[in-house]
This record gives C-alpha cells, sequence and structure tokens, in this order.
C-alpha cells in the first residue's frame, strides 16, 4: 500500500494512519460504545469519510454529546412513528434537551395517555428494524421538493440564516453550512422510510436506541414559542444507554414528584396559591410562617455579625427612578404596567396638573443608591453594606410561574455594598466567603459558580469598565476553588455576575446567590465619596442576593428536604404524646419545659388511637416525639422516637430537653 493511500489521524491523542477514505464506523469498529465522532472539535456522523491530519475522539454513548445524539435519534424515531399513527401529521422541531427530547406537532386532536402507549410500541418496533439514520446533503431546491408537504420545515428554510434567533430547537434543522436531510433507511432494501430536514449528526441506526426509553408526556406549545403562532402538539420523551439508566432516572422522577413543594405545602399546610389573589402570588400559612421567620431570623443574624446596616424601602416609587437607573429601557417587559396617578382635571375634562407615573418596584438597588446619596459620604465608612428583605414584583408570564421557585411577588434578601476600587477584590472575596457559609448552614453544600459576562446588545457602560469587572469577578471566582461556568452573555445590563449554582438532594442544580460587580449603577445616580486626599470619586457597588428570593429559597428547601426539615426550622420540633389520658398532666409538664427552653413544641391530646397519633407525627415529619406511659412517668423520663422510626426509651427529662435544645442551637438534626 503507498503511502498516497494512507493519511494520518490525531485519534484520541495518538496519531494513527489509515487509508484514505476511512470513515468513524471503520475507525471505531472495535468500540461499540462509540456513536457519533468529534472531528476537529465537531460532532460528525461514524459514516462520514475522514479528513486528514483531523484531530479525532470517540464520543461514547454515556457522555453528553453522546446522550445528545441518542435523544435527537429517538426524537427522529418518534416523529416517524407519530406519522404512521396520524399520516396527516405535519411536523413541527425535535431537539434534545436536558435529560430528553421533545417533538412538535400540528394534529387535528391532542394525542392521549393512550396514543403514548401505543406509540411507544410503534417506536419499538421501528427501533426493531434496524433502520440506518443516513444524512444527504441537498440543495434549498431539493430540500423544499423533499419538505412539500410539511409547511413547518418550509418555513424553518426560510430562517436558516438566522437560525440561533429564530426560536429554541431551530438550529438542531438549519443554520450555517449545508442543508441537510436525514433519511431512516431500510436496512434490507436500501429504500427511505421516513425523513426530516436536520443537521444533526445521529447514531448510526436505530438499534441503539435499544428499549430504554419512553415517552413521558404531551401538552400545547406554540410553533416558534411565539403565542402570536398556530398552536401545536408537543409529544415529550426520555432515552437513555440502558435499560437500567432509564429506570433510575424514572425512580428520581417520582422522588421529584414526592418532593414537589407545591404539594408538600398543602399536605404540610405550609403554604397556598389562592386564585383570587392571582398567579405567582403565594401565602404562607402559620407553619409555614414560623419556617420563613426562622430561616429571615437566623439570616439576620448573620448579616449583623458580618457588619450589615439594615435599610427599608417602599413598593412603589415614580417611574423616573427606573429611567435613571435604566429599567425602564432594558427591563420594562419584566416589569408591572404603570400606575398613573396624582392628575387633576378641571370641571371641562382639561388637564390642571399632570399626574406620574408609578411602578411597582422589581428592584431595590435603585432606592438603595438613593440611601447612600442622601447625603456626603467618606471613604472612612468604606465599605458600606446596605441589606434589607424587600418585596419586589415582576410580571412574569403566566406560562413560566411555578409554585414558590416562580413568582411574581417575592422578598429578596438584597444587599448593596459600596466599597472602593482598592477594596471591591476583598470585599467580592469576603461576600462570596459569606454566602457559601450561609448556604451550608441551611444544609446546602454541593457548589459549582457560573460567571455570566456581557449581553453586547443590552449593556450599559463602555467596555474597559465591563472588561475590568468581569476579570475581577473571574479572579475572585477561580481563587474559591470551586469549578467555574462560563454563562457568555447572561449578565444583566449593568455588569457581570458570579452565580452559585446549588445542588439539591436529588442532585439537581439550582441558581441560588448571586454576586454582581457594577461600576455603571454608581455613574447614573452620580454616586461620591470623599478619599483620602479630598478627592470626591466614585464608589464601586456590589449587588448580592443570598436566597434570591425568600420564597423561592424555601421552595428549593422543601423539596431538598422533601418537607422534613432541620429541626432549627421544622414549625412544631417536638409532639409529646401520652400513652394514655392519665398521663397528659405529665406530658405537659414536659412540653412546658421545652417551651421555657424556646422549643416549639405541643401535646397530642386527640381522641386519636396511640398508634394513629404516632402515624401522624411521622406524617406531619416532626423531628422529635417524646412518648410518656407509666413507667416513664414513675421514672421521671421519656421515650424519644425519631423520623427514621428508631427509639432511644427511659432518658430522663432533663436530659431529653437539653438533647433536644442542643439539636436545635447546632442545627444538627
Amino acid at each position: 500500500m503507498s503511502d498516497a493511500q494512507q493519511i494520518t489521524l490525531l485519534v484520541d491523542g495518538e496519531e494513527t494512519k489509515v487509508t484514505t477514505g476511512t470513515t468513524g464506523a471503520e475507525l471505531f469498529f472495535e468500540r461499540r460504545d462509540v456513536v457519533v465522532a468529534r472531528v476537529n472539535g465537531e460532532l460528525k456522523d461514524l459514516d462520514q469519510p475522514l479528513p486528514e491530519d483531523a484531530t479525532i475522539e470517540g464520543v461514547t454513548i454515556d457522555s453528553p454529546d453522546g446522550l445528545n445524539v441518542l435523544r435527537h435519534s429517538a426524537a427522529h424515531v418518534m416523529a416517524q412513528a407519530v406519522q404512521q399513527l396520524r399520516p396527516d401529521a405535519k411536523l413541527g422541531i425535535g431537539p434534545y434537551i436536558t435529560d430528553g427530547f421533545y417533538f412538535d406537532f400540528d394534529v387535528e386532536e391532542p394525542f392521549t395517555p393512550e396514543d403514548l402507549k401505543t406509540l411507544e410500541k410503534m417506536m419499538q418496533k421501528i427501533i426493531n428494524q434496524n433502520q440506518k439514520f443516513v444524512r444527504r446533503v441537498v440543495t434549498e431546491d431539493e430540500a423544499r421538493e423533499a419538505m412539500k408537504d410539511e409547511p413547518y420545515k418550509l418555513e424553518l428554510l426560510g430562517k436558516k440564516n438566522n437560525a440561533a434567533e429564530a426560536g429554541e430547537g431551530v438550529n438542531v434543522e438549519v443554520g450555517a453550512g449545508d442543508i441537510t436531510i436525514y433519511d431512516n433507511v431500510d436496512r434490507k432494501s436500501g429504500d427511505s422510510i421516513w425523513c426530516d430536514l436536520c443537521r444533526g449528526p445521529h447514531l448510526p441506526n436505530t438499534k441503539l436506541i435499544s428499549n430504554a426509553f419512553a415517552l413521558t408526556r404531551s401538552s400545547a406549545a406554540y410553533w416558534l414559542a411565539n403565542q402570536n403562532n398556530q398552536q401545536l402538539q408537543r409529544i415529550y420523551g426520555t432515552a437513555w444507554p440502558t435499560k437500567d439508566a432509564l429506570k433510575a432516572y424514572q425512580e428520581r422522577i417520582a422522588e421529584a414528584e414526592r418532593r414537589d413543594h407545591r404539594k408538600l405545602g398543602a399536605e404540610l399546610d405550609l403554604f397556598s396559591f389562592p386564585d383570587e389573589l392571582g398567579s405567582g402570588l403565594p401565602v404562607f400559612h402559620p407553619k409555614g410562617g414560623i419556617i420563613r421567620k426562622a430561616m429571615e431570623d437566623y439570616s439576620r443574624q448573620r448579616h449583623v455579625d458580618a457588619g450589615y446596616d439594615f435599610v427599608y424601602t417602599p413598593h412603589i416609587t415614580k417611574g423616573h427612578l427606573y429611567e435613571v437607573s435604566g429599567h425602564l429601557d432594558w427591563y420594562k417587559e419584566g416589569m408591572f404596567p404603570a400606575m398613573h396617578i396624582d392628575a387633576e382635571l378641571n370641571e371641562d375634562g382639561t388637564v390642571r396638573k399632570p399626574g406620574q407615573d408609578y411602578y411597582l418596584k422589581p428592584m431595590n438597588c435603585p432606592m438603595h443608591n438613593l440611601i447612600f446619596r442622601s447625603r456626603g459620604r467618606s471613604y472612612r465608612e468604606l465599605p458600606l453594606r446596605l441589606f434589607e428583605f424587600g418585596s419586589v414584583y415582576r410580571y412574569e408570564k403566566s406560562g413560566v410561574v411555578h409554585g414558590l421557585t416562580r413568582v411574581r411577588g417575592m422578598t429578596q434578601d438584597d444587599a448593596h455594598i459600596y466599597c472602593t476600587r482598592e477594596q471591591m477584590k476583598d470585599e467580592l472575596t469576603t461576600t462570596l466567603n459569606f454566602v457559601l457559609g450561609l448556604l451550608k448552614d441551611y444544609g446546602l453544600d454541593d457548589f459549582y459558580l457560573e460567571l455570566s459576562t456581557k449581553n453586547p446588545d443590552k449593556f450599559v457602560g463602555d467596555d474597559a469598565t465591563w472588561d475590568e469587572a468581569t476579570r475581577t469577578l473571574a479572579e475572585v471566582a477561580e481563587a474559591s476553588g470551586l469549578e467555574l461556568i462560563p454563562d457568555p452573555g447572561g449578565a444583566a445590563f449593568y455588569g457581570p455576575k458570579i452565580s452559585v449554582q446549588a445542588k439539591d438532594a436529588l442532585g439537581r442544580t439550582w441558581q441560588m446567590s448571586t454576586i454582581q460587580l457594577d461600576f455603571n449603577l454608581p455613574e447614573r445616580f452620580e454616586l461620591e465619596f470623599q478619599a483620602a486626599d479630598g478627592t470626591r470619586q466614585r464608589p464601586v457597588m456590589i449587588h448580592r442576593a443570598l436566597f434570591g428570593s425568600v420564597e423561592r429559597f424555601m421552595g428549593v428547601l422543601t423539596e431538598h428536604y422533601a418537607g422534613a426539615f432541620p429541626a432549627w426550622l421544622a414549625p412544631v420540633q417536638v409532639v409529646g404524646i401520652p400513652v394514655a389520658e392519665a398521663f397528659n398532666d405529665y406530658m405537659f409538664d414536659v412540653v412546658d419545659q421545652l417551651k421555657a427552653a424556646g422549643i416549639r413544641a405541643e401535646v397530642d391530646i386527640s381522641s386519636d388511637r396511640f398508634p394513629k397519633k404516632i402515624r401522624t407525627a411521622s406524617k406531619d415529619k416532626i423531628p422529635f416525639v417524646l412518648i410518656a406511659g407509666g413507667d416513664d412517668a414513675e421514672a421521671g423520663a421519656v421515650s424519644f422516637r425519631f423520623r427514621d422510626g428508631s427509639q432511644d426509651n427511659g432518658v430522663p427529662v432533663a436530659e431529653a430537653v437539653q438533647r433536644i435544645v442542643d439539636a436545635v442551637r447546632n442545627r444538627t438534626s
């Protein structure tokens, strides 16, 4: 074999010579777990010839990119099955998403749960046929001919030069480069059974999907997520490398449903969402109020210890304040409409005194700037840390409002720190350590950081200032030792930010605390302090929220703990259960001692039988249950029953009280 018939590749870090025209499938023939190749950084189908001097990596089916390819391929199989079941169905978009995939269809009747079961069986039949996914490059005219009966695909072809902005999932269908169609090809006859406009890549064949997939639900969805467009029907599914992985995922989903804070909030009588108030406006019941107060009280004390000053600001303001801050330019769509008030009219209806627009505040920062600006400031006062549990209101669209985690009225634990440029790096470091430590106290301790940088289409200030702020935040984040993930374009309009991403008990990631560095609002509000040399200088402003919002944080904690809050947060920390009515007075005496020590305790003297009382305490997720019968009363003792069902008998009352007090005070259970 001559050298001219061979090419050199760098395969998984090793130099390799292969015959010209070698495909990824041939290169990775002995590695059945490789489903796609990364060629010079781009994912390619395995049946594509490899170019000379290319850097090649094998992408396995269980890797993030491999899972995306698996799920996108499963979406194609599902769409093929749908058009077999309903030949009149018109295809929308079918991208992969986190843990799964979806496909949109224009159909006359919505899909039913029975339809999904039928489609799963049809998909399994297609998968077992071992159809090949075959890529073909076409001209736009050829694509339009192939998709002539698919109006939504024809519309997508008109968006191929603007796919990134056209809507979610559009870029998996069309985009920069060649127009491609993927055929599902019968392995025996070589005929194309079904095809779709798609950029790919895909699995080599349907057999690799195996039986580790499931269709999860259907819903309505507007075409390209625009409510002015046609409403389509969307089917969601999930796919995994193995049946065991699918089962593990389904168990996680089932556990997440059991932990749903909306469900637990009703069961434990913590909070509710009355229709009379409107979407996204929760109310906290007495038990929920106890948890919230405990959260806020502990946070307040920690802020006092850390040198923060408490401030309070109103819920509404004249619109001019948000013109100065820039919110009316960049955030108006997230604000409630203006209230036009104070206008005075003459008897003939003409305006004697024009009114003004007032807005419910979406942010506290402009008002904190007014507090800073209310008098002259000296460098000796800096850093000045202003803190507020401030209620804000944001006009979230009804489709995204979700329990406590996405609301329209919320209370932010908001702080704004004003410091000199020389102080800002140390202050950022201190602030990051403070929020991480406080989150750990609430039971969240698995973190990584995200650095959100400038959105080039939505920012105020100059590039040099943004660059300095971004560089400083990156240095502070890297010094923490935590993993740092970039979030290009994710910053607020006034400055870059670090966000703390915390994992809960199910491994789900939630954005928690945010720290934003801002040189721009001090400029817009003309904030100044007198420096040591007598000059007037601008302070640097740091925006910082720990919980994000109290409501959202409580929703996260409810799911993290599955409603079994640690003793220091639990609304009822101890329930005393007398074995019989004769021991009621004895148990009331024990509970009185606990109450005197600051413990939230009560006695169950209901008419229920003793076993039912134990079950009720377990259902209510009470941290400690104290039981007393004849032997206990004679010995001046109680029996401890814990949430896991274990029991410690014959504990002297004084010791029992101290154990509970210590557990609450030290937040150890």
